[in-house]
């Protein structure tokens, strides 16, 4: 039998690769895939963060009604309450304090706003120490010895590609862009005309290497050539990015677009010896800990180490999972939930929380929380560590 011609094995390895795509997204449906399925909506990472529920519809025009509480032991802050206002030092940046002393807290937690052209006031005196979390956009972060890092909430992948046929390419971009679409509709996608001197051999590896993508599986690849024949790739991940400022380090945050902030400040509880450092990083480059006699996934973005008086944590629940252990601690916690929903006890009370809540949680009192709806709830969560409580 004479060989196929080349177009149409082409055509059929873009076909096959269709189909893989198209079994992907059913996959997806049934809980492999931790994205939604299929949909055009390509919303941010945390948009409702930034852009919350600020009442049901039913009680939207409702004069004075807010899911808002503060008690002695606990506060439940909802985004229709925010106030902001100006904030002290900063340009062009407005802020909503969510969590202060004056509640009974030995932190604050605040929202930042940057507006464009902005940029961050110094840390208050008295070895103020700094955690910073980008909730939108991206900032610029500059130390005292000129050094810069970019932050951001959302991540671009180049995804191999070959320079074929205009038609080949063409499809091979409709069935990338519909896998993507379907399994990181958060995520931004980039595809990069590359050269490619067998362009069928190349296409089926480009196309692999894009499925196994879907499937989870990932590279962090810096800029590179990965050979010398026009196959390369550009792998950039800063998904979730945060920084932390140690007690009076000076520093800018500079944005030039909108930009939104999570930024949590204490006075340094020292201890003889142990001196902390400037901490630059993503969510996704921290590891899972483990979390014996729990199911929740539990990532820490600062050191356990001693110089260290508080920790940050990113909490994942999947819907129907919840906390085992019903806790009461000495710790006070700072938490704002990033994605998805749930209820959360505070002492004797229960509160259904969206995306867009934060809470504060002083020392002792009972805690708990369950995942509801269709999606996964992620929670940013402050808590004092590593020190005596006398």
């Amino acid at each position: 039998m004479p060989p196929y011609p080349s177009s149409l094995r082409l055509h059929t390895l873009l076909l096959s690769f269709l189909s893989l795509c198209l079994f992907t997204i059913t996959l997806a449906n049934e809980g492999f895939c931790s994205a939604s399925s299929f949909s055009t909506d390509t919303k941010p990472l945390y948009y409702k963060v930034s852009n919350p529920t600020l009442s049901p519809s039913h009680l939207k025009d409702l004069p004075g009604y807010t899911r808002s509480v503060y008690k002695r032991d606990h506060a439940f802050i909802t985004p229709e309450s925010h106030v902001f206002s100006p904030l002290p030092d900063w340009t062009n940046t407005l802020g909503a304090y969510l969590i202060s002393p004056a509640m009974g807290s030995h932190f604050v937690m605040y929202l930042a706003r940057m507006q464009g052209n902005s940029r961050s006031g110094l840390l208050p005196p008295n070895d103020v120490e700094r955690f910073i979390f980008v909730l939108h956009g991206t900032v610029a972060l500059t130390n005292v010895s000129g050094s810069s890092h970019k932050l951001t909430v959302s991540f671009d992948r180049h995804l191999i590609l070959f320079n074929g046929s205009g038609d080949a390419r063409e499809a091979a971009i409709a069935c990338l862009n519909l896998a993507c679409l379907s399994c990181f509709h958060q995520t931004s996608f980039v595809l990069e005309k590359i050269w490619c001197p067998e362009p069928e051999t190349k296409l089926f590896m480009a196309l692999l290497v894009n499925l196994w993508a879907l499937l989870g599986i990932y590279w962090n690849l810096s800029d590179q050539d990965l050979n010398s024949d026009g196959l390369t790739s550009h792998w950039r991940n800063v998904v979730d990015s945060f920084a932390y400022l140690p007690p009076s380090h000076q520093h800018l945050i500079a944005s030039d677009a909108a930009a939104t902030l999570a930024i949590f400040e204490r006075r340094h509880a020292y201890l003889e010896g142990y001196k902390t450092e400037l901490i630059v990083g993503s969510t996704d480059a921290q590891p899972l800990l483990e979390t014996p006699g729990e199911v929740f996934e539990l990532r820490k973005l600062l050191p356990a180490d001693l110089q260290y008086d508080f920790n940050i944590h990113i909490m994942d629940f999947q819907p129907g999972e919840f906390l085992n252990v019903k806790e009461v601690h000495y710790n006070q916690h700072g938490l704002l939930l990033l994605e998805g929903q749930g209820i959360y006890r505070l002492g004797d009370s229960w509160y259904p929380i969206q995306a867009g809540d934060a809470i504060w949680m002083a020392p002792f009192v009972p805690q708990w929380y369950a995942a509801l709806g269709k999606t996964r709830s992620r929670y940013l969560l402050y808590k004092d560590v590593n020190r005596n409580p006398l």
